[in-house]
């Protein structure tokens, strides 16, 4: 009887925790489609949730209301949650890569140097449309990672993580000191065109960045799910990994891909955009602790949440003059960047 009795527990167990982890994410999608709500609603003009309803049954192109919802509310709201999830997911990769609780891309530069790539060809070549410069920004984020990987010594087992988040800052200030000196100093239709995507604005988010965006984050999703056993293994070290059969070049070489096409994809269609990132794989471990079969889909659920939830926030805030997604997550991601650092008492050795 009691041999029975211990061969039912663990199973119960399991299906009562699998239960609790589906409810979170069924939680996480109602709080997602509430923020939705808001976010098609509140701005510098309010619309009434029977109007947003009206808009997408009968659109009438007639009807200012109908506008406003059908072209700036809808694409600027697909393009947050869609840029949310890349963010989460890079975020969370980079984290458990490099077993670094600092790392996400805007921290270690990877924003900055597709931010530098997509004004640079906007500014030499005169690309105006995300089909055109989304490409720049897949290579300045996968050269700009490369950079600060090497630099910060990520594939170390033994590496500092202080050592690259400081790899980062520094390669961040550089790239954004030369993206400044491109934006001040271009044509001005390319001045006006990207000084509000610089600050990490979604105010003139259309359905062509949607559009990207949805191409890319699957493949970016597809690369994630490929290494996500291997993440798991590789948690436990690079050496005890490699005892288990996990393939250490293989998870980074998939990881660097899949970073690259989400931060790219990201920053791209939302501008660069720091925080996002670091605060939802956290926020997801506090839930579901360190497995990557769930960690990775509520860190994508959770930024997602919090990037519309931010470019609300700045609306609200703002007022008439609003203020970008990409400050508001700063000022939030900010106290929180300083208590991982004190919780996990890194130094500088």
């Amino acid at each position: 009887m009691l041999a029975r009795l211990c061969l039912s527990t663990p199973p119960t167990l399991l299906q009562r925790r699998r239960r609790r982890r589906l409810q979170g994410l069924w939680i996480g999608l109602a709080l997602l489609a509430l923020v939705v709500l808001l976010s098609l609603v509140v701005g510098s003009r309010t619309v009434a949730p029977a109007d947003v309803l009206q808009a997408l049954r009968s659109y009438d192109r007639h009807n200012d209301l109908h506008l406003i919802v059908r072209e700036m509310r809808i694409p600027r709201t697909l393009v947050a949650i869609l840029a949310g999830l890349a963010l989460g997911l890079a975020g969370a990769i980079m984290q458990a890569v490099t077993r670094n609780p600092l790392a996400e891309p805007g921290l270690l530069g990877i924003n900055a140097g597709a931010a530098l790539a997509v004004i640079g060809a906007a500014a030499a070549f005169g690309l105006s449309s995300m089909a055109s410069y989304v490409w720049f920004a897949f290579i300045g984020a996968g050269l700009a990672g490369a950079v600060v990987f090497m630099l910060g010594r990520a594939h170390e087992a033994t590496t500092n993580p202080v050592r690259l988040v400081l790899a980062g800052a520094g390669l961040s200030v550089l790239l954004a000191s030369v993206t400044g000196v491109i934006v001040l100093n271009a044509p001005p239709d390319v001045f006006d065109q990207f000084r509000h995507w610089a600050s990490g604005s979604l105010e003139r988010a259309g359905f062509d960045a949607v559009l990207v965006l949805l191409i890319t984050l699957p493949l970016g999703a597809l690369a994630t799910l490929a290494m996500v056993g291997n993440l798991n293994v590789l948690a436990l070290g690079n050496d005890l990994g490699q005892a288990l059969g996990a393939s250490v070049r293989g998870t980074w070489l998939l990881a660097c891909v899949a970073v690259m096409l989400l931060a790219g994809a990201a920053t791209a269609g939302a501008g660069p955009i720091a925080f996002v990132g670091l605060v939802a794989p956290h926020l997801a471990r506090l839930l579901v602790g360190p497995d990557y079969r769930w960690l990775l889909p509520y860190s994508a659920l959770f930024a997602a949440v919090l990037l519309l939830a931010a470019d609300v926030l700045g609306r609200v805030v703002g007022g008439n003059a609003e203020i970008a997604a990409g400050v508001i997550s700063a000022l939030l991601g900010g106290p929180f960047f300083i208590a991982v650092v004190r919780k996990y008492r890194l130094n500088t050795l």
